[in-house]
């Protein structure tokens, strides 16, 4: 008939020009199967041989000084601060204690006047009542 298209059956042909093309070979499932994943540090491994061996020995090098002296720089840190923070703990855990106990002793001295001598002259003679 007029109207309508034939198929010349050539898509439907194995060796077909349709099939052989890169597209096809690329998404074939025989074409993901033949190779292996490589991961993301065998990948930068393999970059590695680019570069000249000085380079490579440089950067590795480099790399551990900065992760010792990182090391270094955290053991430091913790030990300073352990001996900030101890230190004024015993250093001013003394002068915290000696405040509360002179404090203590004017509430004493003001409630005692003021119970002796009545709320008016407690007020006046001394030091405001916290």
């Amino acid at each position: 008939m007029l109207g309508e298209e034939s198929d010349s059956g050539m898509g439907s042909m194995p060796d077909s020009s349709k099939d052989c093309t890169p597209e096809k070979k690329r998404n074939s499932p025989t074409f993901d199967e033949d190779e292996e994943d490589e991961t993301l540090a065998e990948r930068l491994w393999g970059l590695t041989e680019m570069f000249p061996e000085k380079v490579r020995d440089a950067t590795h090098t480099l790399f551990c000084g900065t992760k010792h002296g990182l090391k270094s720089l955290y053991s430091f840190s913790r030990s300073s601060m352990w001996i900030l923070f101890s230190s004024s703990a015993i250093l001013l855990a003394p002068l915290m204690f000696e405040v509360e106990r002179a404090q203590f002793e004017e509430d004493r001295k003001t409630q005692q006047r003021q119970a002796l001598l009545g709320p008016s002259t407690a007020m006046a003679g001394g030091p405001p009542i916290r």
